[in-house]
């Protein structure tokens, strides 16, 4: 008789298309829980001191937006807000309705074509496949003005669960990052919000 106890058949793990359809349907069904309901500190931090009221700004994968809001009240008034999925398009419309200063785009962040003074990043890198982060770099590099910034926030983990979010590390960034742009900050957050505290990178990158 065999008593061999018999190993499971691993499960393989398929990864979702992620396109507009797959966004749009998280939205739908309210499953965001990227969502912190206000502004990133460390981003709110960096533009407090940003002396160029009217550079052009650009917010992809921006989601509820909370940045802009914080840049419409400090007098900002350049700001391009891009999403992928309808239903966020929705309501940023709604919610910035006739303001001059807003520019809301449903479009695919890969095919935006305009040039900006600075690119704020928050939560829309880890929500690109991995394959496609060097993709990522070339299109920032290509929407950038000479001497634009990409500044904000990267996760410094990795994920158990199959993303997105995908995860990464200062190594990972650093090759990706540092052919391309000028790297004056790559450092961990010291004013994440509490659950992400100690699991993020602040980036300051600029284009040559």
């Amino acid at each position: 008789m065999n008593n061999k106890i018999k190993k499971p058949f691993p499960v393989k793990t398929v990864q979702p298309v992620l396109d507009q359809n797959y966004w749009n349907t998280k939205w739908q069904n309210n499953q965001t829980g990227w969502d912190i309901g206000y502004a990133s500190p460390a981003i709110t931090a960096y533009m407090a001191q940003y002396p160029n009221k009217n550079a052009s700004i650009l917010i992809a994968g921006c989601g509820n937006a909370y940045e802009a809001v914080y840049l419409l009240e400090n007098n900002f008034t350049d700001i391009t807000l891009i999403d992928f999925a309808e239903e966020a398009v929705k309501g940023l419309t709604e919610k910035f309705a006739g303001d001059p200063a807003i520019k809301i785009l449903c479009t695919d962040f890969f095919e935006h074509e305009r040039q900006y003074d600075l690119l704020l990043e928050q939560t829309f890198f880890c929500a690109i496949a991995p394959e496609r982060r060097a993709d990522y770099v070339q299109k920032v590099l290509s929407l950038l003005k000479p001497q634009g910034r990409i500044v904000g926030l990267l996760f410094d983990k990795a994920f158990e669960a199959p993303g997105p979010p995908f995860g990464g590390d200062v190594v990972t960034y650093e090759k990706l990052f540092r052919p391309f742009f000028s790297i004056h900050k790559m450092e961990k957050c010291y004013n994440s919000i509490s659950p992400r505290a100690g699991k993020e990178i602040f980036i300051n990158f600029s284009k040559p």
